[in-house]
């Protein structure tokens, strides 16, 4: 299984969107609050590219994107091989 991050924070809904297509899939994933630690919001930013919106996820160290991008892999039947560590 694919080592998952997923930058975010607690009142984001976008965020809630994708742990919860995460959860479905049984998928165990490092939440990691950019609130609750700045510094780990400037990582995140400079590993997605000058990103700076939640959530910014992260598969086997790859930037997917945020919560769109997660769910259009979904629809591509992208998500599972990367999940799998097949892609």
């Amino acid at each position: 299984m694919a080592k998952v991050e997923i930058y975010s924070s607690p009142w984001c809904g976008y965020c809630a969107r994708a742990k919860s297509l995460l959860d479905r899939k049984g998928v165990q994933y490092t939440d990691i609050d950019v609130d609750a630690d700045t510094k780990r919001r400037d990582e995140m930013t400079a590993r997605a590219g000058g990103r700076y919106t939640v959530p910014q996820i992260f598969i086997d160290g790859r930037h997917v994107g945020g919560c769109d991008d997660l769910f259009a892999l979904e629809r591509a039947q992208k998500l599972d091989p990367m999940l799998e560590g097949r892609a």
